[in-house]
C-alpha cells in the first residue's frame, strides 16, 4: 500500500515536473505577444474549455514562479471584471495552496536558501509565531513580499496550511480585483498585450479614468493601512531570540 502510495507520488511530482519545464520552454523560446496572442484567442474560443486551461496555466506559472500579473490581466480583459476576479480569486489560492505544500516538501532546501537572502523575512517568522493569520493577510494586502516567492517563504513558517490558506484567500482578493478590472478597461487583445490601452470616445475616457483613479485609490489605501499594521508587527518581533524558518529548514535537511 505504502509502496503504490509512494510511486502515485512520484509519478505525480514527474508529471508536474515536466507541465512546468514546458511551460519555461514555452516561455522562453516563444515571444511574449505572441504567446499571449495565442492564449487570448484560444481561451476565447473553447468556452468551458478555456476557462479550465487558463486555470490551469495559472496554477502552473505560478509553481514555477511566472509573473501571474499579466495572466490576471488577460482574465479581466476576457471575462470582464466580475467573471474575472470570480475565476481568478479561487484559481490564485489554489496555486499559492500548491507552492506552499511543494515549499513543505520537495523544494524546502531550495525556498530556505531563497528566503536566507532576505533578512526581513526573520521578522516575519517571528511575527508569525505570534499572530500567523493577521500577519499572513497584511502580507498578502502589502507588496512587502513578491507573491510567488511568498507563496514557497511562508511554508517555512509555523503556520498551519488551512490559516495560510484563509489568509491568503482574504489578503490578495483587493489586489486581484484591482489587476482584473485593469484588465476589464483594455478594449483589444493588440493593447493589452503592447501595455498601451486606450479608452474609446469622451464619456469612455471619463469612464476609464473614474474607474481607474476609484480603484487604484482603494487599492492604494488598504496597501498603506496594511504597510502601517505590518511594520508595528514587525517591529515587536524579535527575531534573534526565536528560531527563524531558514533555520528549521536545515536543521530537518
Amino acid at each position: 500500500m505504502n509502496r503504490t502510495r509512494s510511486s502515485s507520488w512520484s509519478w505525480g511530482a514527474v508529471t508536474g515536473g515536466i507541465a512546468v519545464a514546458g511551460v519555461l520552454l514555452a516561455w522562453y523560446w516563444v515571444p511574449l505577444d505572441q504567446w499571449s496572442f495565442l492564449l487570448i484567442d484560444w481561451v476565447r474560443s473553447a468556452g468551458a474549455l478555456g476557462v479550465a486551461g487558463f486555470a490551469v496555466a495559472y496554477v502552473v506559472a505560478t509553481i514555477a514562479m511566472l509573473p501571474g500579473a499579466a495572466l490576471t490581466l488577460v482574465a479581466g480583459f476576457v471575462y470582464g471584471p466580475v467573471w474575472g476576479t470570480l475565476l481568478i480569486s479561487p484559481v490564485s489560492v489554489i496555486a499559492a495552496a500548491l507552492a506552499f505544500l511543494l515549499g513543505r516538501s520537495v523544494a524546502r532546501p531550495w525556498v530556505a536558501a531563497r528566503v536566507a537572502a532576505r533578512p526581513e523575512f526573520e521578522a516575519i517568522d517571528a511575527a508569525i509565531a505570534a499572530q500567523g493569520f493577521r500577519i499572513v493577510f497584511l502580507l498578502r494586502l502589502s507588496p512587502l513580499f513578491p507573491y510567488n516567492l511568498l507563496n514557497y517563504g511562508l511554508a517555512l513558517t509555523g503556520i498551519s496550511f488551512w490559516s495560510y490558506v484563509a489568509a491568503s484567500a482574504i489578503g490578495m482578493l483587493p489586489g486581484t480585483f484591482l489587476y482584473v478590472y485593469l484588465g476589464s478597461l483594455v478594449p483589444n487583445a493588440a493593447q493589452l498585450v503592447r501595455g498601451r490601452p486606450e479608452a474609446s470616445g469622451p464619456l469612455g475616457n471619463v469612464l476609464y479614468w473614474a474607474g481607474l483613479v476609484a480603484t487604484l485609490a482603494a487599492t492604494m489605501m488598504i496597501t498603506r493601512a496594511a504597510r502601517k499594521a505590518l511594520r508595528v508587527s514587525l517591529t515587536g518581533a524579535a527575531p534573534p531570540r526565536q528560531e527563524t524558518a531558514a533555520n528549521r529548514a536545515s536543521a530537518q535537511r
